[in-house]
Parts: structure tokens; C-alpha cells; sequence
């Protein structure tokens, strides 16, 4: 296996591609999922990160009594993980959150990924759970992604839980998320770098940011970034524009701004296709300079469609 960062220094310079998919709802085939990757492959991206998705919990009549019942709707990451490195031959980087998980439950997921040989992982606090206002750790769990990489850091040196336990260090390749526009729960961009210095400094190899649609906003974050010390690689995420609604609906879910001059384009199209290759035409022209800057990978949210980033990757790779 090959640790991402290793990718970067042995690129020579060149700007990888990358992608990321997000597991079938429970009970759909996979073949599907596989069919939106299989053409992206010609861009030869070296690794793809695969979402994981906490537990919802519905409310069922249990012999007479009503009980919260939890339910994955997107299960399946590691076996995703495991059928992406035999079909592609790629590094799988399974996302490994905080949400729903006690540090031993923890522990076991990142031994599992150890002994299929996946050494690439993201790790991610994750969103509350659905329905409460604000993120509560499961009893005995993570509150906060630093604290998920230190568990990371030592598992690598060696070290479980309970030392009783006889273990061999493990050799997990770590990155973090980071938000250009700063994350929504942060009081600042300052403090929200504060954090993600805490999430390197507990052991972080490279930083992958959330999507944006205002380059300037990714330079301006970087010379931050090194400017209070983080010198890790700091990959762009780039994610196309689809449809008007999402003029409406990216801002509100992920607290990011979209530049007038893409908003006009998008309403000035006159039909969906048109919507769709105005996204594109943005996302190659953000490409375009982002390679020119010399970032270590453009890596694309697909949302598990292959069509637009095909379009993009054509132009760009």
C-alpha cells in the first residue's frame, strides 16, 4: 500500500486527480456505483475516498413498548473499500468518523481496515445526529477530530487502549477536513484554524478542504495556514455546480458564498443541460488556476455521478 502523501512527493509536481463516492442507500446493487467510477478511471486518480455515514435512529413498537431503534441507511463503506482496491487497483481512503462511536468500537473499525491493508484514512468528527442542534459524542467516544487522530497517532507508535493487549504499530496515513470559509460551528476563521493546527499537530500527513466556488478563498486560506505553522499538504475540493436549486441549497447546508458571476450564469441558462455545463465551465476555469498554482490534487466531490466530473477531468488531465 502506499501512503497518499507519498503520491504527492513522488508526482514530480503534477497535480493528481481524485474523487470522492458515497456508499448506495442500503439494499441497492453496487454495480451501479461501480459504473459511475469505471469511467473516471482514465484519469488515473491514485486514490478515492469513500464516505461513511453515522446511525439514524427511527422509533418501532417493540413488544408493546416503543423503542429508538438505530439504522444505517448508507452502510457499507468497507466492503466498498475493499472492492475498489481489487477492481481499480487504487488506494481506498475510507472516511472514519467520531459520531456514533466508542474508541474501542474505534479501535476495531481501524484494526479491520489494518488487516484488509488500507493505510489511508480521513478523519472527521461527522455531523450530529439527526434531529439534536448540536454534535454529542457517543458515551465514551470522540467529541473532537484531534482527539480522533491522536487515537490514530498512537495506534501507529503501538499502542491500544489497554497496553494488556499485545500490538504491533499500525501505518495510517491521516488527513483532516478543513473549510475555507471557515466551518459553520466556529465563532471565526481564526479559531477554526486554531483547530485544524490541533488536528496536525495530534498527527495529521495532509489537509483536504471542503468544496468552494471563489479560488481566492482557497490561496487566502492556505497562506494562513502557513502562517501559523501548517505545512502539510492542502488539498483542493472542488465540487460542479448541477442544478439552480443548489444556488440555494450548497450555501445553507455547507455555509459557503457562490460568486455572482457563476449565479448569473446559472440563471441566465435556459434549460437543465445548460445549468449544468455552466457548472462545468466553472469548475474547469477554478481547475485551470488551481493547477497553475501548483496544488498536490484537484479532488472532486462526485456525489457518486461520473457525467460532469468526466466532463471537467477531460479538460483538465
Amino acid at each position: 500500500m502506499t501512503k497518499i502523501t507519498e503520491y504527492f512527493k513522488n508526482s514530480g509536481g503534477k497535480t493528481l486527480f481524485s474523487i470522492e463516492i458515497i456508499p448506495p442507500v442500503k439494499g441497492q446493487h453496487l454495480g451501479e456505483l461501480m459504473g459511475h467510477i469505471e469511467p473516471l478511471m482514465e484519469f488515473k486518480p491514485p486514490f478515492i475516498e469513500v464516505t461513511y455515514h453515522r446511525e439514524e435512529f427511527i422509533e418501532k413498537e417493540v413488544n408493546g413498548e416503543i423503542k429508538r431503534i438505530p439504522i444505517r441507511k448508507r452502510p457499507g463503506t468497507l466492503g466498498i473499500c475493499a472492492a475498489l482496491m481489487q477492481k481499480f487497483k487504487v488506494e481506498a481512503v475510507p472516511h472514519v468518523i467520531c459520531g456514533g462511536f466508542t474508541q474501542e468500537e474505534t479501535e476495531d473499525f481501524l484494526i479491520d481496515l489494518h488487516y484488509l491493508g488500507i493505510e489511508n484514512v480521513l478523519a472527521l468528527r461527522g455531523d450530529q445526529e439527526k434531529g439534536e442542534d448540536r454534535f454529542i459524542p457517543k458515551s465514551g467516544g470522540h467529541a473532537y477530530a484531534n482527539e480522533l487522530v491522536e487515537q490514530i497517532s498512537r495506534m501507529n507508535k503501538g499502542h491500544l487502549l489497554y497496553e494488556e493487549t499485545e500490538s504491533f504499530p499500525t501505518n495510517f496515513c491521516v488527513g483532516v477536513a478543513a473549510y475555507p470559509e471557515k466551518h459553520f460551528e466556529a465563532v471565526s476563521l481564526e479559531t477554526d484554524l486554531h483547530y485544524l493546527k490541533q488536528k496536525v499537530d495530534a498527527g495529521a500527513d495532509y489537509v483536504v478542504t471542503q468544496m468552494f466556488f471563489d479560488n481566492q478563498k482557497y490561496f487566502d486560506f492556505v497562506k494562513a495556514c502557513r502562517a501559523i505553522g501548517i505545512q502539510v499538504p492542502i488539498i483542493p475540493g472542488i465540487k460542479p455546480l448541477a442544478t439552480a436549486k443548489q444556488l440555494e441549497v450548497l450555501p445553507a447546508i455547507f455555509h459557503l458564498e457562490i460568486p455572482q458571476e457563476l449565479s448569473s450564469a446559472v440563471l441566465s441558462a435556459s434549460n437543465a443541460a445548460g445549468i449544468k455545463q455552466a457548472g462545468i465551465e466553472w469548475a474547469i476555469q477554478q481547475g485551470k488556476e488551481l493547477i497553475q498554482a501548483g496544488v498536490p490534487a484537484l479532488h472532486f466531490y462526485t456525489m457518486s455521478k461520473s457525467d460532469s466530473v468526466r466532463s471537467i477531468a477531460s479538460a483538465l488531465f
